[in-house]
């Protein structure tokens, strides 16, 4: 159902260098300083993990869900994933969507983060007026090696502080990638439907990803 496992695992790796630490996020007021704030903390935390390196896919899941997941928006990507379809969903199906999209995204995540070795975040200069409740971030993911990952986030302001709704990696946005496979799962087997597949993929056993030497 969902395809473009590339482009997942790229995206798995860079939001992994970026994760939100909630003991931080109220001393970062600007958008872009909290995600710079971040990044490095988060990335020192992963480098000198060995069980994280190592493959324990429980304390990787346990350290997405608790360090990532509280600053993401949930209801807001996983409607826009669903699309127009989510206006048909009932309050049911709607909070069964946003639960199996949250585990799915966990898992896509945790599952990269065995791969995170010596990233570094570059930001680029935030184009944003003060008075804006709604930004763009943009980044570049860099490592010895390899070509940067471009890597944008919308935040939006909120009571809680600035929390993520989407992310773009090369140019595709993740509410979009998303977008398309479901709108084909809904066409095909309704939104029960969707919420069924999304529930046996998160069913299926996480496979941890082989440490990467060097």
């Amino acid at each position: 159902m969902i395809s473009t496992k590339r482009l997942l695992l790229k995206l798995a790796l860079s939001v992994a260098a970026v994760s939100p630490l909630a003991a931080l996020a109220a001393d970062a007021s600007a958008p872009d300083q909290l995600i710079r704030q971040l990044s490095i903390e988060t990335l020192e935390a992963v480098k000198g993990d060995k069980a994280i390196q190592g493959g324990d896919v429980n304390k990787i899941m346990q350290l997405v869900d608790t360090k990532v997941m509280p600053h993401v928006d949930f209801q807001r990507i996983t409607s826009s994933a669903v699309g127009r379809f989510w206006r048909q969903a009932s309050p049911e199906q709607k909070q069964r969507l946003q639960d199996e999209f949250k585990t799915l995204l966990v898992r896509t995540y945790a599952g990269a983060l065995t791969q995170v070795r010596d990233q570094t975040i570059a930001l680029k200069p935030l184009r944003a007026a003060a008075e804006d409740t709604e930004v763009v971030v943009k980044t570049e993911i860099r490592g010895p090696g390899r070509d940067p990952i471009q890597l944008d986030y919308r935040l939006e302001k909120t009571d809680g502080g600035w929390k993520i709704y989407d992310v773009n990696v090369l140019g595709i946005w993740l509410a979009d990638q998303y977008r398309n496979s479901f709108a084909q799962e809904i066409n095909a087997n309704g939104i029960d439907g969707l919420i069924k597949a999304l529930a046996e993929r998160n069913a299926a056993k996480p496979a941890a990803s082989a440490p990467k030497k060097g």
